[in-house]
């Protein structure tokens, strides 16, 4: 009975918390953001406010007078009420990758009032690595569409850390340090995560000023706007990273080294227990208070990717005693929302023990614990809930931005809501999306975003069908078959890292899988064709939809993908007996196939290498400026840091563009080069080669060559021709 009298306060307790911070309706953003949606519709749509339930948003829908009233009780709320209209009863479908907004005319009404209440206080988004892999070269009008589309999907409490370099130079200014102590600190653009997180340094720069103003000007137009809907923030807090060149401007100071072990140098961290850690970290908070404002919400990660320097509880409890102080000394009401990656990452470090130690460091109501990797590693079903600190459900799915059809669907539409009412879940107070990069798999995350508004499990059986005609714009039973064939292929996912990847991505060998290319796969690719043929005999029916004409591109792509890796063993096979005529023909195959991929991928705007480096580019103001930036922009989706860093392809992309300009040029120097040593009957030297590659790769990363930033060609007539030509010698490669 005690027990659960103290549950019930604490849940008390941060139910008048959570009233107090996430009350309020802003009717201007609101229809604002109806008539951003809707333009054309904008005026049958009338908005009101409405209270939460029991700390929880709410929203409604109803028809009156000719008109569809949303209520909602926050900017979020009339936008999620907004997008459940246009889904539910309009058959319409907005997502990163093909829209449907096809309205009938007069609107269909709403013959009861729809009432939904969230159960989750907080549903957060983005990662840390989302700002780089996916966000690096973003303007106003792409996060404006963002935003936007974070409200419509339920979306409170977003990570947001654009233009923290300009709070950081402000306080390293203050302590004294120049532009030219700074410029070993501040990475590229593009490396700005495991800057904040205190992985690298000085990678990508030197920064320009420019960028750093321009930045800051527009992390406030995002805050802004994400404010006005209601959703509060999280930006981020010291964690103990410091400049190189601190060592010398405060030599007393107590540092540690750090490397994250991938090629970078050491990075230098603050001990919690120098007195200078709580000085910087007040500091911060204050500086970036004054810039952006604050919702009482800071991301802190102590020790990403990297392993303390003891497992002593005692030195665990004094470290993060010393983060938390840090922060409520600038803001007594600050709460640290901590990234529980380090526990997944590092589960062999961090046991029971450890993890109390860290978290009952912090009062109850001033951490919230993000468990990011629900869906395939959840850490609060061995760690009691997260010992009953409150707790968000997320899922990450991505790793590195790459684009292969993956996901664990099944697990994506019942976890969340088993979590919800196990007994053992604790404080579980939010549900998250936590990508390392998006644009990709659009069906993955409007199902995950689905969770948002109800609490019980999702019937894929129901749900796919009503996805497939909101995306295509008319119900098609071919096409749910080839749903449900996706749903236990590619979308019945392992517990990786991500999706398997294309051997063409790799770096040239006879092996199957190279680096970060892994290419094993959990189904049977064969299986897969059969979703093929029902997209192409719906081709002509459905092909008027921009949702049809990406999917049936996305899975051409995969299916190719696949292939390549038995063609792969194929000229691999050949090599080793010495066949010199089949090395050939299936070298020229394997060159022939990376062109027909890059010519489909051509058709979409999605998938072009010119479009990421031109956004990089407009960046600039000078020619160095624009260099910098597409420096980043090569680095980070090829090598990923030097011409020896071992993250080489962890972000690799099948883009047009990448795949004609950096992946076969790749492969042809490797066929041209195992070719001659077949010819001359000796062994091929993949150290020698390796060594000759890595040069080539630097010489592209450092060059200019402009790529095309249009789509061109026909999308439905590309993926029909590769049909013609690939579908029976695929099939016949899996026997």
């Amino acid at each position: 009975m005690v027990m659960g009298r103290i549950k019930f306060l604490f849940f008390a307790g941060m139910m008048m918390l959570n009233l107090k911070t996430f009350a309020g309706l802003n009717e201007d953003a609101a229809k604002a953001l109806i008539r951003r949606v809707v333009p054309e519709a904008a005026d049958r749509f009338e908005v009101a406010e409405i209270p939460q339930e029991n700390g929880k948003d709410v929203f409604e829908v109803e028809s009156s007078g000719g008109r569809i009233i949303l209520r909602g009780s926050s900017g979020v709320s009339v936008a999620s009420a907004l997008h459940y209209y246009l889904k539910e009863y309009c058959h319409c479908s907005i997502t990163w990758n093909g829209t449907n907004l096809q309205l009938p005319d007069p609107l269909p009404a709403v013959e009861k009032k729809v009432h939904k209440v969230t159960p989750y206080t907080y549903r957060y988004y983005i990662n840390y690595c989302t700002f780089n892999y996916t966000m690096a070269w973003w303007n106003w009008d792409r996060w404006q569409r963002e935003i936007d589309w974070m409200a419509m999907n339920g979306i409170n409490m977003p990570l947001a850390l654009t233009g923290e370099e300009a709070v950081w130079q402000e306080v390293y200014k203050e302590l004294g340090f120049s532009d030219e102590d700074l410029k070993s600190f501040f990475s590229g653009p593009a490396y700005f995560a495991w800057l904040w997180m205190g992985n690298l340094d000085g990678w990508g720069g030197p920064l320009p000023q420019h960028w750093i103003d321009t930045h800051k000007a527009l992390q406030k137009k995002i805050l802004a706007q994400e404010r006005a809907l209601g959703m509060k923030p999280v930006l981020p807090a010291f964690t103990g990273h410091v400049p190189p060149s601190f060592r010398k401007k405060f030599p007393q100071a107590r540092l540690k080294k750090t490397n994250w072990g991938v090629g970078f140098n050491d990075v230098y961290i603050l001990d919690p227990e120098d007195p200078l850690f709580e000085t910087i970290g007040r500091k911060f908070i204050e500086a970036q208070t004054r810039e952006y404002g604050t919702d009482h919400l800071y991301s802190a990660d102590t020790f990403n990717e990297n392993v303390p320097p003891t497992n002593d509880s005692t030195f665990l409890d004094a470290m993060s005693k010393k983060v938390y102080h840090s922060m409520a000394l600038a803001d007594p009401e600050a709460v640290w929302v901590m990234q529980g990656w380090m526990f997944s990452y590092n589960a062999r470090f961090w046991h029971a023990p450890q993890i109390r130690a860290l978290l009952n460091a912090v009062p109850d109501d001033h951490v919230i614990v993000l468990d990011l990797w629900s869906e395939s590693h959840p850490v609060w079903n061995r760690t009691e809930g997260y010992y009953g600190k409150p707790w968000i459900w997320n899922m990450l799915h991505n790793f590195g931005g790459n684009i292969s059809l993956f996901g664990r669907m099944r697990h994506v539409a019942s976890d969340p809501a088993m979590a919800l009412h196990d007994p053992e879940s604790g404080n579980m107070v939010g549900i998250g999306l936590t990508p390392e990069a998006i644009e990709q798999n659009p069906a993955l995350y409007e199902l995950m975003a689905d969770n948002i508004w109800r609490s019980d499990i999702i019937d894929l059986n129901d749900w796919l069908p009503a996805y497939a005609r909101r995306r295509y714009g008319a119900a098609d039973d071919s096409i749910n078959e080839a749903w449900k064939i996706l749903e236990n292929t590619v979308y019945s996912g392992g517990i990786t890292e991500g999706g398997p990847e294309s051997i063409v991505a790799g770096r040239p060998t006879f092996e199957k899988n190279t680096a970060w290319v892994n290419t094993g796969l959990t189904y049977d690719p064969k299986a897969l064709l059969r979703a093929w043929d029902l997209f192409i005999q719906a081709a002509d029916r459905l092909g008027g939809s921009d949702g049809f004409r990406y999917d049936l591109v996305d899975l051409t792509r995969q299916v190719l993908a696949n292939y390549a890796t038995p063609l792969q063993q194929k000229f691999s096979a050949a090599f080793r007996r010495k066949d010199v005529k089949s090395f050939n023909q299936y070298s020229r195959q394997f060159l022939e196939l990376i062109d027909d991929m890059d010519e489909l991928l051509a058709t979409r705007s999605d998938f072009l290498l010119g479009s990421w480096l031109a956004d990089a580019r407009s960046w600039g103001v000078t020619e160095a400026e624009k260099d910098i930036y597409e420096f980043n922009a090569r680095d980070l989706i090829t090598l990923w840091g030097g011409k020896n860093c071992p993250l080489h392809e962890y972000a690799c992309r099948q883009w047009s563009g990448l795949l004609k300009g950096f992946y076969r040029p790749r492969w042809n120097a490797f066929f041209q080069y195992a070719g001659k040593c077949l010819a001359g009957r000796r062994d091929v030297d993949m150290r020698s080669f390796d060594a000759q590659i890595r040069e080539w790769e630097w010489k592209w990363v450092n060059s200019h060559e402009e790529y095309p930033t249009a789509a061109k060609g026909d999308a439905v007539a590309a993926a029909k021709a590769l049909y013609q030509k690939y579908r029976k010698t695929i099939e016949a490669s899996y026997h």
